[in-house]
């Protein structure tokens, strides 16, 4: 089965969606594998700490430094400046994670939790595919 959620984000930053996808997971399917897609170019998905939000801060602040705005480089800008710098980065993360479920949740560790990855300053509503394979 596949759902395709619609995500408002408020701007660049790491989101998180754990809740959200674990709540795609069907009463009935007590083991299986989640597989989570999103449909877009400028925005990626990441598994995270989810306990200390300083670790989010750094992670987007490193993204900042390392992958800047202001490259004189860039010839995609036709979208604005946060364009390219926002498609560079998705392609260092993930547009696609596989997440296995045991006893009917995400087989996540204790500290980790899965996040939407805008890199666009803007608000954007983001297209994720989920898709639960659940085990015989």
């Amino acid at each position: 089965m596949t759902r395709v959620l619609e995500v408002d984000v408020p701007g660049r930053g790491l989101h998180e969606l754990t809740p959200l996808i674990n709540g795609c997971i069907d009463a009935d399917c007590h083991t299986g594998v989640c597989v989570v897609f999103i449909q877009h170019t400028s925005a990626s998905l990441t598994v995270q700490e989810n306990a200390d939000p300083s670790a989010r801060h750094d992670l987007e602040q490193w993204l900042e430094r390392t992958i800047r705005e202001d490259d004189p480089s860039w010839t995609h800008v036709s979208e604005g400046p946060d364009d390219m710098p926002a498609h560079v980065r998705a392609m260092l993360t993930d547009v696609s994670l596989s997440i296995p479920i045991l006893n009917g949740r995400l087989a996540l560790g204790t500290w980790q939790g899965i996040y939407l990855c805008e890199h666009r300053r803007g608000r954007h509503v983001r297209r994720i595919a989920v898709t639960i394979i659940a085990s015989a």
